[in-house]
């Protein structure tokens, strides 16, 4: 740049914006004035900076994969090693963005933070990022319209299809409307087929996504999809579930099972049975397995021993006691509550392997019956794998379940008659 009157000035136009390429006679633009690369430079900056200003990064500039929490108190070893593991493959692409990464879990997992730290981490090396929420980015486009705009439609919603590297974040939390998905699909579907490198974060999952941009997002040629298990940072709880028992169930193991030698030959065998089921459902969980029989048989601790093996092989479990899980629902409702009842309601039936404890135990209202059903009669549909347990017998169920839990194409069902660990417990202590 030369200086005029104590201004840095542009060389080629000499600071009026404007030059007038050297074209030969009778060329269709002979003549004619066009910007200077210096103003080209200057729009590009310009378009930065609005990007960079709807990317809101401000008040996640300090989420960085310096500050990852990857050893929190409360994670499992196996949420432990899924969290380093997908941290490890946020870390890669933002060495070298290529492709899609997908990042799922529920709320408070983390992935907003890595999604952050990409960014952060590609904008130190100078390049040009957009990272936004996908509900804001919506309210972006649309304002658009409005008289006073400093830009079109047209304009913004080029910027964001284009951009380098566009993160998305909260994929699913947006109003759903049928612009909102023409749009969302217009961005990601250009992305798709150009292969421009983006990040995106959903707490949903994958088939409650529309099929058109899921289909995009489960392309193993384009797409890497990370689901994180850890359970939410702010609450610290267990699991996505907040009313999950297992944490509090750890030393039920196949392990400590008692096998109780003092019974009589029938029950010892009834319970042996049973172990065995466990052991072979907990190795290869395929539909339902259920047990039923008297408070204090075991059932718990077998059911429990199923989930915490199932943990150990890195599959997301919950374990929920039944009038728990419908008080949990109930708490939807409440005006402060932090989540939808449909998405609490839809985690719970999608779960990837769901254990049921007491059932039957619960106040048995037509709300809870029919939210039971509900559940139920999808993981039935869908043979997701569930363990349930009840003081009930077959004949004391409702219809609609007992034929479910009798179906023989569908899992098993066995009773314990072997009396309860805590009977014998208190026959010792007034020995």
């Amino acid at each position: 740049m030369n200086e005029k009157n104590g201004k840095e000035t542009c060389p080629i136009c000499g600071g009026t914006g404007w030059v007038i390429p050297d074209l030969p006679v009778g060329h269709p633009d002979y003549g004619k004035a066009v910007p200077c690369v210096c103003q080209i430079e200057k729009r590009r900056k310009k378009r930065l900076q609005e990007l960079l200003r709807i990317s809101n990064l401000g008040a996640l500039a300090r989420k960085t994969f310096e500050n990852f929490d990857l050893n929190a108190p409360h994670l499992s070893p196996v949420q432990r090693e899924n969290l380093k593991r997908v941290y490890e493959q946020a870390k890669a692409f933002a060495e070298d963005p290529h492709g899609w990464l997908v990042l799922l879990g529920d709320y408070g997992c983390g992935k907003t933070h890595l999604a952050a730290a990409i960014a952060n981490h590609r904008i130190r090396k100078g390049y040009m990022v957009l990272f936004v929420v996908v509900p804001d980015l919506l309210d972006y486009l649309r304002s658009a319209y409005a008289p006073e705009s400093p830009s079109t439609y047209d304009q913004r919603f080029e910027d964001v299809r284009t951009a380098p590297l566009l993160i998305l974040d909260d994929l699913g939390t947006h109003n759903a409307t049928s612009w909102a998905e023409e749009k969302l699909f217009q961005i990601l579907n250009y992305r798709y087929n150009a292969n421009l490198p983006t990040v995106i974060t959903s707490n949903q999952w994958l088939e409650s996504i529309p099929p058109r941009i899921r289909s995009r997002l489960m392309d193993s040629d384009v797409s890497t999809v990370a689901e994180i298990m850890a359970p939410d940072y702010r609450s610290r709880e267990s699991s996505g579930v907040g009313i999950d028992m297992l944490p509090l169930l750890k030393e039920m193991t196949f392990e400590t099972w008692d096998t109780r030698k003092n019974l009589k030959k029938e029950e010892r065998e009834n319970l042996a049975h049973a172990l065995a089921l466990a052991k072979k459902f907990a190795e290869n969980p395929r539909g339902w397995l259920t047990f039923y029989g008297t408070y204090g048989c075991g059932k718990t601790h077998l059911a429990a021993a199923i989930a915490n093996y199932r943990v150990q092989k890195g599959e997301r479990v919950t374990f929920v006691v039944v009038a728990d899980l419908l008080d949990y629902l109930r708490a939807a409702f409440a005006p402060n509550s932090p989540v939808t009842y449909d998405k609490r309601f839809d985690r719970i039936k999608r779960t990837d392997f769901l254990v049921l404890d007491d059932l039957g135990t619960q106040n048995a209202t037509p709300w809870a019956r029919e939210k039971l059903f509900q559940l139920l009669n999808y993981r039935y549909n869908a043979s997701l794998p569930t363990v349930i347990t009840t003081v009930h017998t077959p004949d004391e169920l409702d219809p609609w379940l007992r034929t479910r839990l009798t179906d023989p194409g569908r899992g098993i069902i066995w009773g314990i008659i072997a009396p309860s660990y805590r009977h014998k417990r208190k026959r010792r202590r007034s020995a």
